[in-house]
């Protein structure tokens, strides 16, 4: 095994580059770096409902190379990434599609947080279920309801509408019942 000065000076200064309680967008370069790192944070945060369907190793981080924008932040002592959300351009603008967190308050908080204030942008959405959806209604995320334009969101996609507003579709092979939120274009 060699040893790689480029690398070796780079990894230090991202690490102690890393501002404390700032987001920061990772590059293509860092998202592979990163990957495990960012791959945990996910299967931590997705954990308690069996995992995030598109997010199984980090390959998931690896492999969505390019399409997804991830965002992290450093909020403790040690220079570990401590939450991480993940957006896609999609058709009805940026759509939110994961996020994740070491466990601890500060980076659950964080992550719900990061994503809420994007949320009553125009342009940004998200799909979600159970205590989200109630969690980002106390923060003031609008939820969506209008079916023709639920449809424009998710084109492509087969859904079935509920007369509440929510929908059922097929995510990573299993079906789940949704509520669009945000201000999607």
């Amino acid at each position: 095994m060699s040893f790689n000065l480029t690398k070796y000076f780079r990894d230090q200064y991202l690490k102690e580059s890393f501002d404390k309680n700032v987001w920061l967008d990772l590059n293509n370069d860092e998202q592979q770096e990163f990957a495990d790192d960012i791959f945990d944070l996910i299967n931590n945060a997705y954990a308690p409902i069996g995992g995030h369907p598109n997010y199984k190793s980090s390959d998931s981080v690896v492999g969505s190379e390019g399409e997804a924008i991830y965002s992290v932040i450093d909020l403790d002592d040690d220079p570990d990434i401590d939450a991480v959300a993940v957006d896609k351009e999609r058709a009805g603008g940026l759509k939110s599609v994961a996020m994740g967190h070491d466990g601890s308050s500060d980076a659950k908080r964080a992550a719900i947080n990061i994503q809420a204030i994007m949320l009553k942008k125009p342009g940004h959405y998200i799909e979600v279920s159970g205590k989200l959806i109630d969690i980002f209604k106390a923060k003031g995320v609008p939820v969506v309801t209008d079916q023709d334009l639920i449809r424009k969101v998710l084109k492509g996609k087969e859904i079935k509408m509920h007369k509440d507003g929510t929908y059922s579709r097929k995510i990573g092979g299993d079906l789940h019942t949704k509520t669009l939120m945000g201000n999607p274009l």
